[in-house]
């Protein structure tokens, strides 16, 4: 699968883009942050 072709969220913070990464398969649907950094600001 091509990077193109993963599916992608906005973060409830910051707004960026953030693309599907292999750690989050298991809770895609749960993930609202890109990063620790914005979890921890929300």
């Amino acid at each position: 699968m091509r990077k193109s072709e993963l599916p992608v969220k906005t973060c409830a913070v910051c707004k960026r883009p953030m693309v599907w990464r292999k750690s989050w398969a298991k809770n895609w649907t749960t993930v609202k942050y890109c990063s620790e950094r914005c979890r921890r600001s929300h």
